[in-house]
């Protein structure tokens, strides 16, 4: 029988037949075989992309024939269509040696006036996947050409473990009393990448010179005047927010405005309650029912304080079944507070004015208040009290106290801005507390805090605490009211955004680019088609950032996060879960150095790694390895970074601990310097600096494979 093709004007292919761009297709599985000789149409002599195929005809001259592919196949034919438009496949990948294959190269003709930021590394990432501004510190080749990036954060990994005659079995013997190991200098300027050498690095750790060409001094942010540094986890996993252009000539508070993409979530207000361990970070006094019951026993009562009726936190749920759906209350009563206070003394303020507002915004208590000292001055510009306003006044504070212990009850949720103030002008603790202060954060991050009138500007667009009048408690706490229904309308993120920025996965799920090197179709600037990801770490990673991820792998060992990312960078074989070839962007965590090195943080819901009969040589062994095996897992024209996240912070952790427990005893009534457990003076404010200098001080390692 001779070769031929079925034509729809025969009767044996349907005009309607749907045959996949670029495939082949067995015309046998659509119709038996014939014994007739059907000469074949003639086939055009040239055929291009933009050919037309509006016709029936033209659609069956578009049919290529082949020949049988074997004996069996006698009678049968394959043919193929050629599409109009054909998809833009994935290019081959380039040979390692060509000047396509990409890198991430250091100029050494660079002037560098600073080590790298940490945040440095993120835009790394969001420059290659997601159009983020180019790095200045580092040449970026064939953009287009990468096909996957791995980051992975090692906490416990420092730059003196690379110096050649490191001894490990002494390194952590040094006492913790502020004096630091030296650090390895990468350059006399201390901010220049350090060439990695093969023999000049200890045994253990060669095989970093295989995968990366420098070891760079990284910056974790922080603030040596404030104490602080910013979690390395949180900075590398947040992306900015791109900054609107502001209107020629425009000044002052700009109106808050939801980024692209912004969805609202609605959440409940009991989403945004403090922790126990919030209160007295933020200078709280704690309600003896944030206490655990074992310790609540040697609870000692400051004289003149009262607490609300709550014996313990549990008191304060509501059955689910007597929450009406979607209400973002849930079932709580909701109050927000303000107070007014003027000067009895130096550097002492008496409660003056209390105001109580419900949730719907009616007033449930507004009472002057009369000192039981006289006062040395109103300072009425910030309270708005005068003395011909107190003038006839005889409630107490004892008054204002029994009333709100008859109003305040289990279910009661107390809302305000800078909450521990208003609380302490009136003696008074609760466990059910929202704070405004706590829950728009400053763009700068704490302890600095925003003003009630800036958030009324920003976000309810507001103006509050004008003129010479000053404050008015009712306008300010149902301002603090307006702020916390907002927020519940839009979510977590709302108010944040600003200063956290957004996820990173979710950033890179929106606004990932793809390349006609890599699967996409436009040359020029790439197709906007989000990349996919996974989040690697201990414990559970839908809790945190990890949520937003594609794939959230939860692992108990670094060995279980070996494998983990090894999976998300390869898939699952049968793509039971993850894709096979894996997703786009890795993110890892390796804990057990961490763990062994005593950064562990103490605050954390998992337990540490039982490394009993381990040393930090062993520790450092099996990292190194690890990390070797990741390396070798991953595709050509990957790009993998390596980073600490930080210092040690061990000395930062113990200085800021002291500084916390001061600030406790110092501010308690009736507190006598003498008798104070513990110090603070520029002796530990000196030390801290320095401490937090050391902890701001990281590693990263930048390579392609």
């Amino acid at each position: 029988m001779e070769d031929s093709i079925a034509r729809p004007e025969d009767g044996l292919l349907p005009e309607n037949l749907d045959i996949p761009v670029d495939a082949t297709l067995q015309i046998s599985d659509h119709i038996p075989t014939f014994d007739l000789e059907v000469p074949p149409p003639p086939m055009p002599t040239e055929l291009t992309e933009d050919a037309s195929t509006d016709t029936a005809t033209s659609e069956a001259s578009s049919l290529k024939r082949s020949k049988p592919h074997d004996e069996a196949d006698e009678g049968w034919q394959t043919v193929e269509r050629r599409s109009a438009k054909k998809s833009k496949k994935e290019k081959k990948i380039p040979a390692p040696t060509s000047t396509n294959y990409p890198s991430i190269t250091f100029n050494y003709n660079a002037k560098l006036q600073s080590k790298i930021a940490l945040d440095s590394l993120r835009n790394l990432i969001l420059y290659i996947f997601a159009e983020g501004t180019a790095p200045q510190w580092v040449s970026i080749s064939q953009r287009p050409q990468f096909r996957k990036i791995v980051a992975i954060m090692v906490p416990g990994l420092e730059e003196a473990m690379f110096k050649q005659d490191v001894d490990f079995a002494t390194y952590n013997d040094q006492p913790l009393d502020g004096q630091q190991r030296p650090r390895v200098l990468t350059s006399p300027d201390d901010y220049y990448p350090r060439l990695l050498k093969k023999d000049e690095l200890p045994e253990i750790l060669k095989d970093f010179a295989d995968m990366f060409p420098h070891l760079w001094p990284v910056k974790t942010p922080g603030n040596e005047k404030y104490g602080t540094i910013h979690s390395p986890l949180a900075t590398m996993l947040t992306a900015p927010i791109d900054k609107p252009k502001e209107a020629k000539g425009q000044r002052g508070v700009q109106p808050a405005k939801e980024p692209k993409g912004w969805k609202d979530e609605r959440t409940r207000i009991t989403e945004f309650l403090m922790m126990p361990e919030d209160f007295q970070a933020n200078g709280y006094l704690l309600h003896p029912a944030c206490i655990p019951a074992e310790r609540r026993k040697n609870y000692q009562d400051l004289e003149g304080w009262v607490h609300t009726n709550v014996l313990n936190l549990s008191d304060g749920d509501v059955p689910e079944e007597e929450i009406q759906q979607g209400s973002i209350t849930a079932g709580r009563d909701v109050l927000a507070l303000d107070c007014e206070m003027c000067m009895t003394g130096p550097e002492e303020f008496s409660l003056t004015r209390v105001s109580l507002i419900n949730w719907d915004g009616t007033v449930v208590l507004d009472r002057l208040v009369k000192p039981d000292k006289p006062i040395i001055d109103y300072v009425t510009r910030y309270s708005g009290i005068t003395e011909p306003m107190l003038r006839y006044i005889n409630t107490t504070l004892q008054d204002v106290q029994a009333a709100l212990l008859e109003i305040l009850h289990p279910r009661t949720i107390l809302i305000g801005h800078s909450l521990d103030s208003d609380l302490k002008a009136l003696q008074l603790t609760h466990p059910f507390i929202v704070d405004t202060a706590l829950l728009f954060p400053h763009n700068r991050g704490p302890p600095l805090k925003n003003s009630l009138k800036f958030l009324a500007q920003r976000f309810l667009k507001r103006e509050i605490q004008k003129g010479v009048a000053g404050h008015d408690s009712r306008e300010d706490a149902k301002a603090c009211l307006d702020l916390v229904k907002q927020k519940c309308e839009k979510g977590k993120s709302w108010g944040n955004h600003e200063s956290q920025g957004e996820n990173l996965f979710r950033r890179l799920t929106r606004a990932g680019k793809s390349y006609r090197a890599n699967g996409g179709v436009d040359a020029k600037g790439g197709v906007s088609n989000g990349k996919t990801s996974a989040m690697v770490d201990w414990g559970d990673p839908m809790k945190g950032a990890g949520a937003a991820s594609t794939f959230p792998i939860g692992c108990r060992s670094d060995e279980e996060v070996t494998e983990g990312t090894v999976r998300a960078i390869r898939g699952d074989p049968v793509a039971e879960e993850i894709p096979f070839g894996g997703v786009d962007f890795v993110f890892a965590r390796f804990r057990e150095l961490e763990a062994f090195q005593g950064w562990w943080n103490q605050n954390s819901d998992l337990m540490p790694p039982d490394l009993s009969g381990l040393s930090l040589e062993m520790c450092v062994q099996n990292l190194t390895q690890r990390i070797k095996r990741i390396y070798e897992s991953l595709p050509p024209c990957t790009g993998f970074i390596v980073f600490s996240g930080s210092g040690d912070p061990r000395d930062m952790a113990r200085l800021q601990a002291m500084h916390a427990q001061f600030k406790k005893e110092y501010s308690a009534p009736g507190s006598n310097w003498d008798e104070l457990s513990v110090k603070w003076t520029d002796r530990e404010v000196q030390a801290l600096k320095k401490a937090v200098g050391v902890a701001r001080n990281g590693i990263g390692f930048i390579g392609v494979k």
